[in-house]
């Protein structure tokens, strides 16, 4: 069955000529990524957060902060089609996180406080890098998204999470409604 769904995914899929980086799938498939899904995989890294590990932050596929970027359910298929990406209606949640978090945009932290001392969970929103995602992550270079980075916040804010940051323009939010995050 793994060996019919890899044929499957090359014919309906298949990807350019010019070679950009060779790899390897999680059913051991090699493949070849083309330009354009280079360039796509390039754009939906500018919303990984690091905590230890990438972690993409994809709450709301139709909000324009990822549609504008060229982000949408197509471009979240074609990118899990080619095994970079992990997609899940539900969303996933990173469990048994302490008072206090940290995690980095773009080399910056981003401090958390929950309310509980222990067993916290952080929601993270719909998608999960694969480790061949993950893998090639590591060897790009990513502009950072300054309307994302207050539409976290934004989110995040609204759960009733503590946030400490460099990072946040001078503005200071008064009410949920003016967050980014909540529109």
């Amino acid at each position: 069955m793994g060996e019919l769904f890899a044929r499957l995914k090359r014919l309906l899929f298949k990807v350019s000529p010019h070679l950009e980086k060779s790899l390897k799938n999680a059913d051991n498939t090699t493949f070849t990524l083309s330009q354009d899904d280079r360039v796509l995989f390039l754009s939906f890294c500018q919303f990984l957060w690091i905590q230890g590990e990438p972690l993409p932050l994809i709450f709301d596929i139709d909000d324009k902060v990822y549609t504008s970027q060229g982000i949408t359910s197509f471009s979240l298929k074609r990118l899990e089609v080619i095994g970079l990406i992990m997609y899940e209606p539900r969303g996933f949640v990173k469990k048994r996180l302490g008072k206090h978090t940290r995690l980095f945009y773009a080399g910056k932290p981003t401090k958390i406080r929950f309310s509980n001392e222990i067993n916290n969970q952080l929601y993270l929103g719909h998608v999960l890098l694969t480790n061949t995602g993950k893998e090639m992550a590591h060897s790009l270079s990513v502009q950072r998204n300054q309307l994302f980075y207050e539409y976290v916040i934004g989110k995040w804010f609204s759960q009733g999470l503590v946030l400490s940051s460099i990072q946040i323009k001078s503005r200071k939010y008064t009410t949920k409604q003016e967050l980014p995050g909540n529109r």
